[in-house]
Order: C-alpha cells, then sequence, then structure tokens
C-alpha cells in the first residue's frame, strides 16, 4: 500500500513506515533510548529526504518524552530548576543550529552535513558503548565483588561565578555549564533531528556530577521542550515536516514500546547494552558505505552553450 507523503514529495509502502516506528520504538522499549539517533538514518534508507527526515523525526520523540515524563514527574526524579537551565541553552543551541541547517540547506548541502553528522556520532557512541560493554561483561562473569567508582567533582564547574543550588540534584554549582550543555544539544537536536539524550546523559553525571536517580527525568524534561520547539522552528522556517510520515512513525513507535518493554526485562544490562552497540554501528557503517561507494543511478550535468 502506497502512501504519498506531500511534504517529503515521495510514495513509500505505509506498512513499511509503520514498521519503521515499530522497530524503533521496540528498540526504545528494549534499551530505554528515545531512538531518534536510530529512526532518522532508517528514513535516509528508505529514501525520505534527509531535511524532512531530521525535522520529522522530532514529533516522534516529543511524544515518548511526554510520555516517559508523566512517570519520572510522579516519582519525583526530575530536577526542575536544573532542567530549565538546560532547556534555556536547549532552545538557543535549537535557533542556531536550524540557522544553520537552514542556511546550509539553500546552498544544497545539508543531505551531506547530516550523514557526516551521524556517521560520527554513531561511530563514537557505538564504539565507546562497545568496548563499556564488553568490559561489563567480563567483569559480570568473574563474579567477584565490585566496587563502584567515585565522582571526581570538577571543580572548574565549582568555581565558576553565578552558583545557583540545585536542590533535587544536591548541587551547588554555576549555572554555566548546564546553560553550554544544553546550547550543545540544542544545536545537535536541530542538524540531527535527535533529542540528545545520548550526549545530555553523560554530560549530566560526567560534567555536572548529578546523580543517577535524576539524570533521566530532568533529561526529558530538557529533550521534551527542546524537540516540540525544534520541530515547531522547522515546520516554521523551512516547511520540512510531513505529518503524514510524523503520524505513522507515531503509531508504530506506540505499539512497540509496549512490546519491546516487556522483551527488556528478559535480558541483562550488559547484553542489552552491546546490542544496542552493535546496532548503532551497523548503521554507522551503512552511512558511511553510502557516502563513499558510488550510487547505483550516475547522472551527469552537462553546461549548454547559447549559441
Amino acid at each position: 500500500m502506497q502512501i504519498y507523503l506531500p511534504i517529503a514529495e515521495v510514495s513509500v509502502n505505509g506498512p513499511l513506515l509503520l514498521s519503521i516506528g515499530l522497530l524503533v520504538g521496540l528498540l526504545s522499549g528494549i534499551f530505554g533510548v528515545g531512538g531518534g539517533f536510530l529512526i532518522t538514518p532508517l528514513l535516509f534508507f528508505i529514501g525520505i529526504p534527509p531535511a524532512v527526515a531530521v525535522a520529522t523525526s522530532a514529533n516522534q520523540i516529543v511524544a515518548a518524552s511526554f510520555s516517559a515524563i508523566l512517570a519520572h514527574l510522579r516519582r519525583r526524579t526530575v530536577d526542575i530548576p536544573m532542567g530549565l537551565a538546560l532547556m534555556i541553552g536547549g532552545l538557543l543551541g535549537s535557533t542556531v543550529g536550524i540557522y544553520i541547517f537552514n542556511l546550509l540547506r539553500s546552498l544544497g548541502q545539508v543531505d551531506l552535513l547530516v550523514n557526516l553528522f551521524y556517521v560520527v556520532f554513531l561511530g563514537l557512541i557505538g564504539a565507546l558503548m562497545f568496548i563499556e560493554s564488553l568490559s561489563a561483561l567480563r567483569k559480570a562473569q568473574k563474579q567477584g565483588p565490585q566496587t563502584r567508582r567515585k565522582r571526581t567533582r570538577r571543580d572548574w564547574v565549582h568555581a565558576m561565578p553565578f552558583r545557583v543550588r540545585f536542590r533535587a540534584s544536591g548541587l551547588y554549582i554555576s549555572v554555566i555549564p548546564p546553560l553550554l550543555v544544553g546550547f550543545f544539544v540544542g544545536v545537535l537536536s536541530a542538524i540531527m533531528g535527535v533529542g540528545g539524550g545520548f550526549a545530555v546523559v553523560p554530560a549530566m553525571i560526567y560534567v555536572l556530577g548529578m546523580p543517577t536517580k535524576v539524570v533521566v527525568g530532568t533529561s526529558l524534561f530538557q529533550i521534551l521542550f527542546v524537540s516540540a520547539y525544534t520541530t515547531m522552528m522547522h515546520a516554521y522556517s523551512s516547511q520540512s515536516v510531513d505529518s503524514v510520515l510524523a503520524v505513522l512513525l507515531i503509531i508504530g513507535g506506540v505499539i512497540g514500546a509496549q512490546i519491546g518493554a516487556r522483551i527488556g526485562l528478559l535480558l541483562r544490562a550488559e547484553q542489552l547494552r552491546i546490542l544496542l552497540a552493535m546496532i548503532v554501528l551497523a548503521v554507522c557503517c551503512k552511512l558511511g558505505l553510502d557516502l563513499v561507494l558510488p550510487p547505483s543511478n550516475v547522472f551527469s550535468v552537462t553546461a549548454v552553450l547559447a549559441q
């Protein structure tokens, strides 16, 4: 069943789109990730223009984040002041990222930029996750007592001015580092069409020194508003949000997430991480090969001289 996507200006198989949403929702339920860094490359593979894929995939991130943040608010595992600082930086970063995105789109270079961003970031994240997962599996096989590392105090974070007390996180640090972290994630969100959780969560733990129990909820709080803002700005500035595509992805994602949550309970954490790392590296390799291999359909443009 072919469905015409009016903004993407392509016809795609409807059940295939639902299957992609289902697959990413399944992975989200199993691994606990938003799936934005996987759904956008998958849309590339089926012929969706990168500009439309980036702008539209944020819709699914908003829906998934809104559903998850409600549970964290009930558990009181959200540091709202920290989330607001990250959100302000994220909104500023998204504005800059959308400006860069539209500038490169006008120059005809946005497709190349988005693909390069994905190859670099997925390669780094996948490799680090794979190495960490192998190390965790080896430690688990030894079954010895494992000592937990203490987080080192980041003196430069605490020495900066404009310090604010974040009570839920137990921190008294400068507001500048959260603004910078949010800004960086906002730029990624606008250019790559991701929520940025894969970047903001490690930064919140290792740079800001936040306790793990409030990291996920606070990250989702920031992702929700930044992704919603990014979607609206893309729709306003470049008209590249395809509502038909977004609805199909959301429907598949909601169903897949429920199934994936049950499957995830059957696997160990180390097995989940190494499997996710292999999927990320496989997507990275596919994108990298598409950049270096000659296309199947080669076009040539020749200049016609006026006589």
